[in-house]
């Protein structure tokens, strides 16, 4: 199986990562300093220097996966943010987590579903229970909510034009990674065995699906 994972550095991403490759499938990573590459290669891994911020980085995405056909594809990079509705957002943070979250996705989306659709492969997009907008109890990273919900918009509508591909949502719970802290009650490996799993047993709905890492449907968005 060849498999890309984008956002691979560390965390979540490096773990999925290190799980397939463990598997015996093929994998493509990507990460943005020579320090994340280093790891990727560690783990057998074809590694790609990307920053998905970076307009020249990402639109050159497209020509270093020439002719791969993937079975799968992950969308993991993503920033968090602090801060709730009872002060506007600063600028540069807003245009950080939005330019990471959503932006990249939209820019990886034409490069890479095409790809996918020539394998019959899914493309699977790490969001969060935070972008939940039905599940919203309260305002905090109230930037990083908004990014996420604004993902799951983007990848919803672009199914369509990628018929060939299923597209998934997934959240991979609190996790123990710098993002989520030492005090998650959920393990790195634990959530990526699990969203593994869930990626394998997905199959394509008329709508996107919006799952939590153990396969289990969010009601709405």
């Amino acid at each position: 199986m060849k498999v890309l994972v984008l956002g691979a550095s560390r965390g979540i991403g490096l773990e999925f990562v290190r799980q397939y490759r463990e598997a015996g499938d093929a994998v493509i990573a990507t990460a943005r300093d020579d320090e994340g590459l280093a790891r990727l290669q560690a783990l057998g891994a074809r590694p790609l220097k990307l920053d998905v911020t970076d307009p020249a980085s990402i639109s050159g995405l497209g020509w270093q996966l020439d002719g791969e056909k993937l079975d799968v594809a992950l969308y993991v990079a993503g920033v968090m943010s602090h801060g709730g509705a009872t002060a506007p957002p600063a600028r540069d943070d807003f245009d950080r987590v939005m330019r990471t979250n959503v932006w990249g996705a939209m820019q990886a989306i034409p490069q890479v579903a095409p790809l996918v659709e020539a394998a019959g492969g899914k493309f699977a997009f790490i969001s969060s229970q935070m972008g939940h907008i039905g599940g919203a109890e309260s305002s905090y990273s109230w930037v990083y909510r908004a990014s996420k919900a604004a993902l799951n918009m983007t990848v919803a509508s672009a199914q369509p034009d990628y018929p060939r591909a299923t597209f998934l949502v997934l959240s991979p719970g609190w996790v123990q990674t710098d993002m989520g802290g030492s005090g998650a009650p959920l393990a790195v490996d634990a959530s990526v065995e699990w969203m593994r799993r869930t990626i394998e047993l997905a199959y394509k709905h008329r709508h996107v699906p919006f799952l939590d890492y153990d396969g289990t449907p969010f009601k709405g968005w």
